[in-house]
C-alpha cells in the first residue's frame, strides 16, 4: 500500500512530540442538525481528528453511552448515506481536520465495499475504522480503500499477540488504536503503566502514531496516558456530558434548538479542558 493519508499524516506529525486528542461523536446525536456544528466546536475547542462513529443496532464494543448515542440516531434515521452528507457538509468549510468513521462491517456489506469508499473519499473521510474486520479478511476492502485515499486504521487489545501486532503493523496506516481495557468503551480504570507496557511492545512493531482509548474520563486520565500514548481518544464521557447538558435543558424548558446549543458548548467546554490538561 501507498502513504497514508495527507490529511490525517499531517494532523497527527503536528502533534509529534505531543498528544493529538481525537474525540469521538457519533452522527446524528444530540440531534442530525447539530451535528455538523458540533463538529466544529470540537475542532475550536483542540480536536485534532474527529472520529464520526456510523451508528449501528448491534454494537458489540460498544458500552451503554454510546449504545444509546447510536440508538437515538438510528431512531431519527441516520445511515451510511446520512453520514456521509455530514462528512461532507463540514469539508464545505473544514479542508484540514481530518475525519475518521468507527462503525461495523453490516453497514458497509450492505452497501458494498466499493461503493462505500467510492463514497466515502468523495465526502472528504480520511480514515476508517470497522470494528468487525479482521485484517487477514479485508485485502480487497483494504485496495478500495487506498484508491480512495483512505487509510484503513485497526484496533489492538490488551489481549492482542505479538503475532497479531505484527499482523497489524503490515497492513494499518494513519495511526493503530490500542484498546486500554477489556471490555466494552466507557468501562473501568485505566492502568496507566501497563498501558505503558503495552505501548511499548506494540512499537517494536507499529511505526506509525498509536492512540489510546477505552475508559479516558478526565483530565488526570488524559495526562498520565499522554505520557505514553501518540493521541488519545475520547467518546463516552464526552457523549454523557452531551446527555447531561440536554437533560438540564429539558427540565428548563428549552426547545430541540436550545437543547443542542447547550449539548455542543458543553461539549467544547469538556474538551477544551482536555486539550488544555495535554497541553
Amino acid at each position: 500500500m501507498t502513504m497514508s493519508n495527507e490529511r490525517l499524516a499531517n494532523a497527527l506529525a503536528k502533534r509529534a512530540g505531543g498528544t493529538a486528542l481525537v474525540p469521538y461523536i457519533t452522527a446524528g446525536d444530540p440531534s442530525v442538525s447539530a451535528t455538523l456544528a458540533l463538529m466544529h466546536a470540537l475542532v475550536a475547542a483542540g480536536a485534532d481528528v474527529i472520529e464520526l462513529g456510523v451508528p449501528f443496532s448491534d454494537p458489540m464494543a460498544d458500552g451503554p453511552v454510546i449504545q444509546r448515542a447510536g440508538q437515538r440516531a438510528i431512531e431519527r434515521g441516520v445511515g451510511l448515506r446520512q453520514v456521509f452528507d455530514m462528512v461532507a457538509a463540514f469539508r464545505a468549510t473544514d479542508a484540514v481536520t481530518p475525519i475518521v468513521l468507527m462503525g461495523y462491517a453490516n453497514p458497509i456489506e450492505r452497501m458494498g465495499q466499493d461503493v462505500f469508499a467510492r463514497l466515502a473519499g468523495e465526502a472528504g473521510v480520511d480514515g476508517v475504522l470497522v470494528v468487525d474486520y479482521p485484517p487477514e479478511e479485508i485485502k480487497g476492502f483494504a485496495r478500495s480503500l487506498e484508491r480512495a485515499r483512505i487509510d484503513p486504521i485497526f484496533l489492538l487489545a490488551p489481549t492482542s499477540t505479538e503475532a497479531r501486532i505484527r499482523e497489524i503493523a503490515q497492513v494499518a496506516r494513519g495511526y493503530v488504536y490500542y484498546v486500554s481495557l477489556k471490555g466494552v468503551t466507557g468501562a473501568g480504570h485505566i492502568d496507566t503503566t501497563d498501558v505503558a507496557q503495552r505501548l511499548e511492545l506494540i512499537r517494536r512493531h507499529v511505526k506509525i502514531p498509536v492512540g489510546v482509548g477505552f475508559g479516558i474520563r478526565d483530565a488526570q486520565s488524559a495526562r498520565l496516558l499522554a505520557q505514553a500514548a501518540d493521541a488519545v481518544v475520547i467518546g463516552s464521557k464526552l457523549i454523557e456530558t452531551m446527555e447531561q447538558a440536554v437533560s438540564q435543558a429539558e427540565a428548563d424548558g428549552l426547545d430541540q434548538a436550545g437543547r443542542d446549543d447547550r449539548a455542543v458548548k458543553a461539549a467544547a467546554a469538556w474538551l477544551a479542558e482536555i486539550r488544555a490538561a495535554l497541553d
